[in-house]
């Protein structure tokens, strides 16, 4: 079964969106290794409409030597959109069709390296409270960025999680890697 994976920069008040804002100079080698590893275990990914519309505008036009666009430019993208028809531009971009729950949980079972979620908290946050993600990588940086959007959010089900791996880079960054919780096996019946 293929892995479900995603990651999202993060600062330390919580704040996902707009990493660009607040990242300021923590990005270091570490960090960078990370993302090359990550990039290289992954042979589909999955975007939402927002990602794909401001992805696909930017990245088939960026220099074949940039690292990120030689990974996501050739690769399988589906594109979960409620509002989007017809064919996609960006090569190797199909819509999903149908429920995206469903859709991932068949593409789990489908053959191929891991499934990302780039770029789309909304559909991160979908998979991950459907139990269908199997990896949620924050990557901290030691930064307040005071206002943005979340990850996580008021009104969110309690959820157990296990920590799965956790980093500290030299420019102070944590890079925690979580995944859900086994619920735990009944205790046997008393004979």
């Amino acid at each position: 079964m293929r892995k479900v994976t995603a990651g999202l920069f993060h600062s330390v008040d919580g704040v996902v969106e707009s990493p660009n804002l607040w990242q300021f100079d923590s990005f270091d080698n570490e960090l960078g290794a990370g993302m090359g590893a990550f990039l290289q275990a992954t042979s589909t990914v999955i975007l939402g409409r927002v990602s794909y519309q401001e992805w696909a505008g930017y990245w088939p036009n960026a220099g074949a030597d940039d690292p990120f666009a030689s990974f996501i430019n050739p690769i399988e993208k589906f594109v979960a959109s409620r509002t989007l028809t017809g064919d996609l531009e960006w090569e190797n971009s199909s819509l999903i069709n149908g429920d995206l729950t469903a859709f991932v949980a068949d593409l789990k079972n489908t053959e191929g390296a891991d499934i990302a979620v780039c770029g789309s908290i909304s559909v991160t946050r979908q998979l991950f409270f459907a139990g269908l993600l199997d990896e949620l990588k924050f990557m901290t940086h030691p930064v307040v960025a005071g206002a943005g959007r979340r990850f996580f959010e008021a009104g969110d089900p309690t959820t157990k999680l296990v920590l799965l791996d956790s980093e500290r880079t030299s420019k102070g960054n944590v890079i925690s890697t979580y995944g859900l919780r086994p619920e735990a096996a009944p205790e046997p019946a008393a004979e």
